[in-house]
């Protein structure tokens, strides 16, 4: 059984049974913060003016067909970025309407991730090595403390957008975003 305690929005899991608990209580502990909340609502905002593409918050993505242990993750087959970005293109609704999918198979074109103040870098670099072997073609890291963006277009291809830059500029993807329109506190 699932508990919430409503004041510090913490979770207790009765049964160790049920792994997918587990998951799910270490993968809420990465959000929550003001600034990881603003920089994900602004980045959503930005990209889903852009007609090319479609923006998802926080899907499930079936990772099943590789062992994420290799990189040090601990999920067994699933990632949830913060925000995955599809080419419409390339993707129509998966299901019939009024029904849904718990996990998407297909991959995105990009995934975002924003560093919140009980992560570390190292962590988001593993789960961008498994999306780059699951087929993403490029990752980004908010790092919303240092007002940065890296745009990695592949494992060790990266490049870091700070305060000084104008434009976020992502090759892979086309993609060209004012940095103050990210950061704008």
């Amino acid at each position: 059984m699932l508990e919430v305690d409503e004041l510090t929005n913490n979770f207790s899991v009765e049964s160790e049974d049920m792994p997918e608990m587990r998951e799910f209580k270490e993968e809420r502990h990465k959000i929550g913060s003001f600034n990881h909340s603003l920089a994900q609502s602004q980045l959503t905002a930005l990209l889903s003016s852009d007609k090319r593409f479609r923006t998802m918050v926080e899907l499930s993505l079936d990772a099943s067909q590789i062992d994420l242990s290799q990189f040090g993750l601990k999920a067994k087959d699933e990632l949830i970025p913060d925000i995955s970005i599809y080419h419409k293109e390339n993707s129509s609704r998966p299901t019939e309407k009024g029904r849904d999918i718990l996990k998407m198979s297909q991959m995105p074109s990009l995934v975002i991730e924003i560093l919140s103040p009980k992560q570390t870098i190292s962590e988001i670099i593993a789960k961008f090595d498994a999306f780059f072997a699951l087929g993403v073609k490029s990752c980004w890291l908010v790092v919303p403390a240092t007002e940065s963006i890296t745009v990695y277009s592949a494992p060790n291809d990266f490049k870091t957008f700070g305060t000084e830059a104008p434009d976020i500029i992502d090759g892979r993807m086309d993609i060209h975003l004012p940095i103050d329109n990210i950061f704008e506190w």
